[in-house]
């Protein structure tokens, strides 16, 4: 949910662009995005399970409509992909809980917080990569695709959370290394405050969306 750099200035009616950016895509079952692909579409073999698509998150409501799919952009998708087969080696998985995320949610996630360290202000500089197609939140499964002990459940905004282990589980550390081992292998970075969130190196390629165009209007 980081911020990483400044670019521009966001100047919208909350509400109003909420209502606009989320509405459409509620409205359409399976849609198709301009520059994203599914991740699913990719690699299957990925979990997903969009926690902003569920009331289980840090709002209480779902924030996506329950059919969202997990978008990326195609190289992103690509480095997952990587990653999961570096996982599947070694008897684990992906699980992704966040990836492309609507300008109008990050904003209401915002609203909610107004916790800089955890969720970036979409009202200054670029708000999330989450909203350029270019990050993710991810955990790991067993080859079951049953979940695995990690320092903390996702939005715990502690500093339990952070990308350096400070516990003394061993189970909990030797997971966490092989996530970052994989997210390493398929080209991504972590940011310091969450141990799930990770931005492809190639970030700089893109720009902001500010709206995900369907393809089928």
């Amino acid at each position: 949910m980081r911020r990483f750099v400044r670019l521009f200035h966001w100047t919208l009616d909350v509400p109003s662009f909420f209502f606009f950016l989320l509405a459409p895509l509620a409205a359409v079952a399976g849609p198709t995005y301009d520059n994203l692909v599914d991740i699913k579409s990719v690699d299957p073999t990925i979990l997903v399970e969009l926690r902003y698509a569920t009331a289980q998150n840090i709002t209480g409501h779902a924030l996506y409509p329950p059919d969202f799919p997990a978008l990326v952009r195609p190289t992103t998708a690509a480095r997952l992909a990587k990653a999961q087969k570096f996982l599947r080696a070694r008897h684990l998985g992906l699980k992704i809980w966040d990836a492309y995320r609507p300008v109008a949610a990050q904003m209401e996630l915002w609203q909610r917080t107004h916790n800089g360290s955890y969720v970036a202000d979409p009202y200054e500089g670029n708000g999330s990569l989450h909203t350029w197609g270019v990050a993710v939140d991810a955990t790991l499964v067993d080859e079951n695709g049953r979940d695995v002990a990690m320092p903390t459940g996702y939005d715990e905004f502690t500093p339990a959370a952070k990308l350096r282990y400070q516990g003394d589980d061993p189970v909990v550390k030797s997971h966490l290394k092989s996530l970052q081992a994989a997210m390493r292998e398929g080209g991504f970075f972590g940011t310091p405050t969450e141990w799930w969130h990770f931005v492809a190196y190639d970030w700089k390629k893109y720009a902001p969306m500010r709206e995900a165009k369907r393809l089928d209007r």
